[in-house]
Order: C-alpha cells, then sequence, then structure tokens
C-alpha cells in the first residue's frame, strides 16, 4: 500500500523519426526511492495525425502518411482505395481546369448558340434542358463499366496490374526511369490529385456563393 507522499508519474516520450510512442509508468515517492516501473508499449503512430496509430495496411503505397481517421482500409481492399483515390484525383485535376477554364473564357469552336452566357455554376442545368449531359452520363458510364472489369480482374484475379495504371503514358514520363524516380512520380500525382480534390470543392463552392467570373472573390 502507497503512502500519501508517493505520487504516481507517468512519462511519455515519442520518437519523432520512426513515430514510435513509448509510455513507461514509475512509481515514485518523494526519498528518491524507485518502487516500481512497468513495460513500455510500441505502437507505431500516423505521421499526419501523430495522436492515433498508424493504419497497418496502408504501409508500401505510395503516399502514404498514415491518414485513414475512419478506418476503411481495415474492412476495404487496398488496391481498391488506392485505385478510388487517383481515379477521384485525377478527375478533379481536369475539373478544376475546366471548371475555371470555362469562366475564364474559354470556349469550342464553333460554339452552340444553347452555351451563350453560361457560366461554370448555370451551365449544368441548362445542358440538362438542352440534352447534351445525357451524352456525358452514356459515355462516361461505358468508360466506368470497362475499367470495371479491369479492376475486378486486379481485385480477384491477380491480374497483376498496379491500382490506376492503365499503360497510359504517351509522353513517355516513365520511360527509363529508376523505380526511385517512377515512386516520385506517382507521389507527385498522389499529392496533386488530394489538392485537385479539395481545390475543386473549393472552387465550386465559392462559385456558387459569390455567383461571379474567376476567381470567384
Amino acid at each position: 500500500m502507497f503512502q500519501p507522499s508517493q505520487v504516481l508519474y507517468i512519462i511519455s516520450s515519442t520518437d519523432c523519426l520512426t513515430f514510435y510512442s513509448h509510455f513507461t509508468f514509475f512509481l515514485f515517492d518523494f526519498n528518491n526511492d524507485c518502487v516500481a516501473v512497468s513495460t513500455s508499449l510500441n505502437a507505431k503512430m500516423s505521421a499526419a495525425l501523430p495522436f492515433l496509430e498508424a493504419p497497418p495496411n496502408l504501409e508500401g503505397y505510395v503516399g502514404d502518411v498514415g491518414f485513414d481517421p475512419f478506418r476503411f482500409s481495415d474492412f476495404a481492399p487496398m488496391d481498391f482505395l488506392a485505385e478510388a483515390e487517383l481515379k477521384h484525383g485525377r478527375i478533379c485535376m481536369m475539373a478544376w481546369l475546366g471548371f475555371c477554364a470555362v469562366d475564364c473564357g474559354a470556349k469550342i469552336y464553333p460554339f452552340p448558340a444553347a452555351y451563350e452566357g453560361l457560366t461554370s455554376v448555370t451551365a449544368h442545368d441548362a445542358l440538362v434542358q438542352q440534352g447534351a449531359m445525357g451524352q456525358l452520363f452514356l459515355w462516361f458510364g461505358l468508360a466506368e463499366t470497362l475499367a470495371s472489369v479491369a479492376l475486378i480482374q486486379m481485385l480477384y484475379e491477380d491480374s497483376g496490374r498496379a491500382p490506376g495504371d492503365y499503360g497510359l503514358d504517351p509522353i513517355g514520363f516513365l520511360k527509363g526511369k529508376s523505380e526511385e524516380e517512377v515512386n516520385r512520380m506517382k507521389l507527385r500525382e498522389v499529392k496533386n490529385g488530394r489538392l485537385a480534390m479539395l481545390a475543386f470543392s473549393g472552387v465550386v463552392t465559392q462559385a456558387v456563393l459569390t455567383q461571379g467570373p474567376f476567381p470567384y472573390v
């Protein structure tokens, strides 16, 4: 039984290089007598959220910073999640550019009369009425159907395809590159895609709120 003069010290230290947290419990009295010392607990912590444990299934994937606060990676296939992130990032990179380009005056020629005076915000409803959005639904639906075949083969038939890899590199960015250089390029794509997803959400919100031209202030 410990006396009132004895106190419990909980000393915790975090190794910033390995993101391991070490917890050691000391029972110590004021006469400098160490009464008991417990064992230490090591847990790999997230780089992005250092107060949470790093999700183990993220390890080894390009762009891994331990960010999965809802722990989707615990129950969903990681290749599916990586493919989804890359696809959404690529779409948003094109979407942000297209959204802003329209409001900066970019046009297709010959320019349909039905599109005259439209902004990126007002175009949706007008083009639904005009019928153009039906074509987009058809062609993008066909593209998604074909892509789902490759996804199923990757997940269940061990096709060997890396998430997001459709062999599309017409300019040859990855040609003759080492594995380290290829991974660096992949990391750039992931980071730009993540930024684009946030940027597109922000630009649409700002455009709707201001109803103004680019830069929507």
